[in-house]
């Protein structure tokens, strides 16, 4: 470990999730630290990126969209802020199935204001897991039919409606990767999914060193105060 700014950090590639100085964030690149991915400021290439096309005009909207609705909208509101700034009126909708209800509101949101939506569940296709080389042993119900989620066939799906915006809602850790991937539109994320926490995998974060420090520190004496 290195000693930096009064806190260890790991002495392994970048580290800003451990820097004490956020120099980048001051706007001081006389402090940035050693090891700092930003040397020398963003570099003329890096900016320029965030001033032509469709990544600029991407960065532009989502700045505006903080600034006006810094701590006054909710994430669903953002995003059809968003939506708007950006002038995309075609939104896809990818969900889980096991969100299906909430996934029902939020289309009807979408179209109370103005936007078409294409929806596509997590189970399109109706693939068994079987057919893709999960054994019985590895399915929540063994020997019965289980569909595998199909993320790329929600991609492929959404490409093939023409959808401008992606908007993902619950998909599975790995599966929304994969729809990342296979995704032609941009996407954001309205919500991800935490089945033990209620869809709120921050909760585990704010108890990381209380209640779930000896599930999430397995070296840790597992004391807890409270």
């Amino acid at each position: 470990m290195e000693k930096r700014d009064d806190i260890e950090t790991p002495d392994v590639g970048f580290a800003c999730a451990e820097c004490g100085r956020l120099a980048c964030y001051a706007g001081d690149g006389r402090a940035f630290p050693e090891g700092c991915p930003a040397p020398d400021g963003a570099g003329d290439e890096l900016v320029g990126r965030y001033l032509e096309g469709e990544d600029a005009s991407l960065a532009r909207e989502a700045a505006l969209v903080e600034a006006h609705g810094y701590g006054r909208l909710t994430r669903l509101e953002e995003t059809m802020d968003f939506a708007r700034r950006s002038g995309y009126s075609k939104l896809g909708l990818a969900f889980c199935v096991g969100l299906r209800r909430e996934a029902a509101v939020v289309s009807r949101v979408f179209r109370a204001n103005g936007f078409s939506v294409d929806s596509i569940v997590c189970k399109n296709a109706g693939i068994g897991k079987d057919e893709i080389g999960i054994s019985g042993e590895d399915q929540l119900r063994p020997g019965e039919f289980e569909a595998a989620c199909n993320p790329i066939g929600q991609a492929r799906a959404l490409a093939t409606a023409g959808t401008e915006l992606n908007v993902v809602l619950g998909l599975c850790v790995g599966h929304d990767s994969l729809f990342f991937r296979h995704s032609e539109a941009p996407v954001t994320v309205l919500a991800v999914k935490d089945r033990v926490l209620g869809h709120n995998p921050l909760a585990a974060v704010y108890q990381a060193n209380s209640y779930y420090r000896s599930r999430l520190f397995p070296e840790s004496d597992g004391e807890a105060g409270g």
